[in-house]
């Protein structure tokens, strides 16, 4: 089956009533647990975004916490792990301060995690790419913005490996 375009999408919502909606997303969220995030986002979460992203923090913290020192595999999945769900949930915000902001936690976290890291060169090249996508979306901020999460960028080392 070929999913439909969202243009099609959005022509056939205007013509279904409030209570058949109302069941689709019910339906939709029943069977995906990113379905069911993105709702509870939107309608608990959409209107508060400081607290979004404070919380999305601590879980960000949190995880690299309960992660593994001692298996170096493992970090590394882990914090690969721990990257996918941050732009997860940077996904379903549209505002780029969050992604900004969540992306620099990300990055403090990992480089303060342990020292291993900082001497595999996989792991240094994802901490890069990181900030480089950090460096282009703080450009698209306002003024004002640019220069707060400027300074926050340039607190974080940065590492050239060749």
């Amino acid at each position: 089956m070929k999913p439909a375009t969202a243009v099609q999408i959005r022509k056939e919502i205007k013509f279904r009533s409030k209570e058949e909606l109302e069941a689709l997303c019910l339906r939709l969220a029943r069977f995906k647990k990113e379905n069911k995030e993105l709702l509870t986002y939107l309608l608990f979460e959409a209107d508060h975004e400081d607290s979004y992203v404070a919380e999305v923090k601590d879980f960000i913290t949190q995880q690299f916490e309960e992660s593994p020192k001692t298996n170096f595999y493992r970090t590394k999945k882990r914090i690969r792990k721990i990257l996918r769900e941050t732009k997860k949930f940077i996904r379903y915000s549209s505002v780029k301060e969050t992604e900004v902001a969540l992306l620099l936690h990300f990055c403090d976290q990992m480089i303060h995690f342990s020292n291993s890291i900082k001497r595999s060169k996989t792991m240094m090249q994802v901490y890069e790419r990181q900030l480089t996508t950090i460096e282009k979306k703080i450009g698209e901020l306002h003024e004002d913005l640019q220069l707060d999460y400027i300074s926050e960028l340039n607190d974080l080392p940065r590492y050239q490996y060749s």
